[in-house]
């Protein structure tokens, strides 16, 4: 019994130990010095995340411990003849998620999640964001920490387990240790279980982030509910109620500050991938990454508060086209049975006799992009496959900027019907960041700029055309931008995005300051020509008087945030903690944003 006892105990702590150390190579990886993290936050770390690493090393050992439950009763059992393939399983399962998690926080900012799995049914899509040698890399990485983690296991496992005289007696006593693992895989006796949030501990959410456990990050959010009223009930159903009434009931009862000289123009929407704040000088972004809107911020209706509803485009692009909350948990464009339930202003301008178009030079079955375009009122979609070969390989997400905002001016020129709608989703400013243009010398920055150029170009046509006359065209982003990467984004200003409205449908032009989402797009461009637009329930009509109570409300998949003339307030929904408010706490900005949260997942649940 003595040799199956050590056995056990040796294998739970190898897989332990195996967790906390793969803590500083995380940390080391994500530039910790660049984070104001030191040696000490380093053993801080893996202090605190101890108990999830415990957790994850007890899941694995309940095989092993099974097996040698059963050995009790026979007369030789092989041991690592039988756990050798669990132990490569096992280790290739750690060491793939240790590299992915690792890999993808520079870019989400988050531990690994379910989420991973929305991209990964479009591969060719999902790995675009970096090069073949990026790749590379980090499977070998990962096959030589998988044969890493599997050595020690072999190395603590006998070859074989002999029956023993008191069965009875060794059986009870292996259960007493079941018993012990399942607590700890439990998080303790308290009514409290494991759950990321048992590791955080400081306000710097990088050291908070690094001391999770990515394969019980993953594990758990996989868990999650799919029945979605019931996520997030913050509040009791009467307290949300009233706290949620009236934050939604700008419907244009209000006077309305008329911004158009035509109810009815051409509509063009650009949604600027990635675009955010930090490049938009007149937001207090770089200076000379966006010439071109900068400049244009001055001819158009600028609306200089304007936040993105969440962090991805599949997230932001529906927030923007449907009117609707982003969700921390789920994408709603990739359930189609949802998603066709929602309002959309593409159904809208076709109700009203526009045609209606998008363009994107991408792969639009992404994120199911395509299913929701079409169940949304678009007569004609136009992708990568519209384009030659060397135009689809012009970068790794598919058509150039360049290439597909000519096709649009050309296209848009030809056309003699009317009115329409179109809409066009850029593509070049994302990851990996590579572009036909060198103006900058910094990669991310100049990736943008060379955006910026093909917007200014497309638009320059557009003024020199007969076109001009009669077109109202609405710039804003998917979601925002945290540069330089590594910022903590303490402010909320990751999600601070233009919306610029131009062409010779404008009145005039004018700055609008008030705090919005981008969300409110959808009701406020409506409302401007005099179309309704009460079937979106949770987008406002910020030009209207009856919008008295700005506020913007914003999510990732581990956070939401509520920003009015106070302040803003996050809440890390994974930790179940306030993660950060500025300037001072406010238990109303808190409570408006989780009945906000709780209201949007009741109506997610009721479709």
């Amino acid at each position: 019994m003595k040799k199956r006892l050590i056995y056990i105990v040796s294998f739970f702590f190898t897989v332990f130990l195996i967790f906390v150390c793969q803590k500083p190579l995380f940390m080391l990886y994500n530039a910790m010095a660049e984070k104001e993290a030191g040696f000490g936050d380093m053993l801080q770390v893996m202090w605190h995340g101890a108990s999830l690493d415990a957790t994850m090393a007890g899941y694995f050992t309940a095989l092993p411990l099974l097996l040698v439950i059963v050995s009790i009763w026979l007369k030789k059992l092989p041991l690592k003849k039988l756990l050798s393939p669990y132990y490569i399983l096992v280790a290739l399962i750690m060491a793939i998620l240790f590299v992915v998690d690792m890999g993808l926080y520079p870019f989400w900012g988050f531990k690994l999640d379910a989420s991973i799995f929305l991209y990964l049914d479009s591969p060719k899509e999902a790995m675009a964001s970096v090069s073949v040698g990026f790749i590379l890399i980090r499977v070998l990485a990962m096959l030589a920490l998988a044969a890493l983690f599997a050595w020690p296991m072999l190395k603590v496992t006998p070859s074989h387990l002999y029956k023993v005289e008191k069965r009875s007696l060794g059986t009870l006593g292996m259960l007493l240790l079941g018993g012990v693992l399942f607590v700890v895989i439990r998080g303790g006796v308290t009514e409290s279980t494991s759950n990321v949030g048992q590791v955080y501990f400081s306000s710097n959410q990088f050291l908070n982030h690094s001391a999770v456990n990515p394969c019980f990050s993953l594990l758990s959010s996989m868990g999650k509910s799919k029945d979605y009223a019931s996520e997030f009930n913050f509040l009791k159903e009467e307290e949300r109620e009233a706290w949620f009434d009236g934050l939604y009931s700008s419907k244009g009862l209000g006077e309305n500050v008329e911004v158009l000289s035509n109810k009815r123009p051409n509509v063009l929407l650009i949604l600027m991938e990635g675009f955010g704040g930090a490049f938009i000088e007149p937001l207090g972004g770089l200076a000379d990454v966006a010439p071109n809107l900068n400049r244009l911020t001055e001819e158009g209706v600028f609306f200089t508060r304007c936040y993105a509803n969440s962090f991805r485009t599949d997230r932001g692009t529906l927030s923007a086209l449907s009117g609707h909350l982003a969700m921390p948990t789920v994408s709603i464009m990739k359930m189609p049975t949802k998603s066709r339930t929602l309002p959309a202003l593409s159904e809208e301008f076709l109700k009203a006799g526009y045609q209606t178009d998008f363009l994107y030079g991408g792969d639009i079955n992404f994120t199911n992009m395509k299913s929701y375009l079409l169940s949304k009122g678009y007569q004609r979609l136009t992708a990568d496959t519209d384009f030659s070969l060397a135009e689809r390989n012009s970068n790794v997400w598919g058509v150039n900027d360049d290439i597909t905002s000519e096709w649009l001016l050309n296209q848009l020129k030809e056309r003699t019907d009317g009115p329409w709608f179109t809409t066009y989703l850029t593509l070049s400013s994302h990851e990996p960041f590579e572009v036909p243009y060198n103006r900058l010398d910094e990669k991310i920055p100049n990736s943008f700029a060379y955006t910026d150029e093909c917007l200014g170009k497309l638009i320059e046509g557009l003024k020199q055309s007969p076109l001009w006359e009669d077109l109202l065209i609405v710039c804003i982003s998917d979601h925002g931008f945290c540069y330089p990467q590594g910022t903590t984004d303490r402010g909320g200003e990751f999600s601070h995005i233009p919306m610029l409205w131009l062409g010779g449908a404008i009145k005039e032009p004018m700055k609008v300051d008030k705090i919005m989402n981008q969300s409110d797009m959808a009701a406020t461009l409506l409302a401007q020509l005099g179309m309704d637009h009460s079937m979106f329930p949770f987008s406002r009509n910020v030009l209207s008087t009856d919008y008295v109570y700005p506020f913007a409300f914003y999510s990732s998949s581990s956070v939401f945030a509520f920003r009015d003339s106070t302040g803003i307030s996050a809440y890390d929904i994974k930790a179940d903690c306030i993660s950060y408010e500025e300037p001072s706490a406010s238990a109303d900005r808190l409570t408006r944003g989780k009945a906000i949260l709780q209201t949007a997942y009741d109506d997610l649940g009721s479709r």
